[in-house]
């Protein structure tokens, strides 16, 4: 099981076969922020882009979406396989403690969020390429509010 009181900065990762949405958080404020969208070319993230993220922002942990299907069972499509390669890798590369939280349903709340920030003003059509790290805020905040139900990513 996790512990987020060991961990004060989190970033956490939607990872996409075209985009990796990124977002920062604090364990002690239990909040989180859109941070990055990181591109993915020939199947592979951009490594230098994240690598800079992890120097400049100097987190504690990681968390990264894993997309489940909606019946629970865990499957082993394209999209488990890719978040949990860069799961590792992430560990890998860091050394940092990596945990793979459920991200079931985050794009569609992630699309009403931004919708409602269109309707008050706040967003404009040409933000939605955030979208994916609004979807990383999901999953960090999912984080924060069970740690207890994500799961280790082994390097």
């Amino acid at each position: 099981m996790p512990d987020p009181g060991g961990a004060a900065t989190v970033l956490a990762f939607d990872v996409g076969s075209r985009r990796i949405g990124v977002a920062i958080g604090n364990v002690l404020s239990a909040s989180g922020r859109e941070l990055a969208v990181v591109d993915v070319r020939a199947g592979a993230p951009d490594w230098a882009r994240i690598e800079t993220l992890l120097r400049d922002w100097r987190p504690d942990a990681l968390v990264v979406g894993d997309p489940r299907l909606l019946d629970d069972e865990s499957g082993d499509q394209p999209a488990r396989r890719r978040a949990r390669g860069f799961a590792r890798e992430a560990a890998a590369r860091s050394g940092l403690p990596v945990w793979l939280v459920d991200e079931r349903s985050t794009s569609m709340d992630a699309a009403r969020r931004f919708a409602a920030g269109r309707a008050a003003g706040a967003r404009r059509r040409s933000q939605a390429r955030d979208l994916d790290a609004l979807a990383a805020v999901i999953i960090l905040e999912r984080w924060f509010e069970a740690p207890e139900d994500a799961e280790p990513a082994s390097a």
